[in-house]
């Protein structure tokens, strides 16, 4: 077998620590070609499609990659920034902050940015890390809550690197954060900035990204662990029950999802005489196309159509101040004797 970097060793170099920050992914443009290759990256990982592969394989190809690409380019269209994909920019934008942060303390700390889908690959980033002498490399999926589905696979992918590998570097890998403190404060944070702008409505809507219900059943944690994000943040707030909802969205597939469904959740609130929301998504780290445009564009059109009166959709936390203190926080706490 031919391992790859098999030079990258010399004797007597200085010994770098390296941080791999990631995130799902983005196509490369927001054109049909392009998330065609994206989508079947994406949809042939048997740890987001849990379907025998044969079976899958035949209807990835012969339907899905045929009509999905073009609809999905379209809402891509509707959100891409000039400098790219609008989850990669604030990667770039969090990878600048957090290395800000670092370096007052830890001036041989590397950091990079990879996609679990798309580019810049978790292959690249890995060996960037490796070219800079990075002998100790901590993993940091930005996924504050724990499935299988997305940091699961992120480690499924790490592994399969760096069994390539002839030298492999010692490896921390953070599972989850759904429950930090400092994490917990920011959301808070960002529930009070927009009560403040907009003031209180009558309902917090928490709209965390949906699984199949069987893969909860199979033993996935995420839906426990999104259920206590959600019950940390109401405590701190001292909301009553009838103050706030936990709900899921972005089905995709004929199967049962995680319910109660937001979009549902959404069509049916005006007509039990909730008029005025907040909604916020904390399970994702960085606006994309699943809060920009599903969440902020439409499911608010279909609150406002269904009776609604006034939605306020919450930005995720980005490149907050205090969102940038927080992760770099997880950085170093998850070095510690290195």
């Amino acid at each position: 077998m031919k391992y790859e970097g098999e030079k990258d060793y010399k004797h007597g170099s200085k010994e770098n620590i390296g941080i791999l920050i990631t995130n799902l992914g983005t196509p490369d443009k927001p054109k049909k070609e392009e998330l065609r290759i994206y989508l079947k990256e994406f949809l042939s990982d048997p740890r987001v499609i849990e379907v025998p592969k044969l079976i899958w394989q035949i209807i990835l190809r012969g339907i899905i990659l045929k009509v999905r690409p073009q609809k999905v380019a379209k809402l891509y269209k509707s959100i891409w920034k000039k400098e790219g994909g609008p989850l990669l920019v604030m990667l770039e934008k969090q990878k600048k902050g957090i290395n800000k942060i670092i370096k007052k303390k830890y001036k041989n700390f590397k950091i990079e940015i990879a996609m679990r889908y798309g580019n810049p690959s978790i292959k690249k980033g890995l060996e960037k890390l490796r070219d800079q002498g990075c002998r100790k490399i901590l993993i940091f999926p930005l996924y504050p809550q724990y499935c299988a589905a997305t940091t699961g696979s992120t480690f499924d992918k790490v592994t399969d690197i760096l069994r390539k590998w002839r030298w492999i570097p010692e490896i921390r890998f953070i599972n989850n954060y759904y429950e930090n403190v400092l994490y917990i404060n920011c959301l808070i944070n960002s529930i009070k900035k927009s009560w403040k702008k907009f003031g209180k409505s009558q309902k917090l809507i928490f709209s965390y990204h949906g699984i199949p219900k069987k893969y909860l059943l199979k033993g996935d944690p995420y839906h426990c662990f999104c259920q206590k994000t959600t019950r940390l943040v109401i405590e701190k707030l001292k909301l009553k029950e009838k103050d706030y909802i936990t709900t899921f969205q972005s089905r995709f597939g004929p199967d049962e999802w995680l319910q109660p469904y937001t979009d549902k959740t959404l069509e049916k609130l005006p007509s039990e005489g909730v008029k005025k929301i907040h909604i916020l998504s904390p399970g994702f780290s960085s606006d994309c196309l699943e809060t920009l445009e599903e969440l902020d564009v439409e499911n608010k059109n279909n609150f406002l159509s269904a009776g609604g009166e006034e939605y306020n959709y919450i930005k995720c936390l980005n490149d907050n101040p205090d969102h940038l203190e927080m992760l770099s926080d997880v950085i170093i706490n998850n070095t510690k004797g290195w």
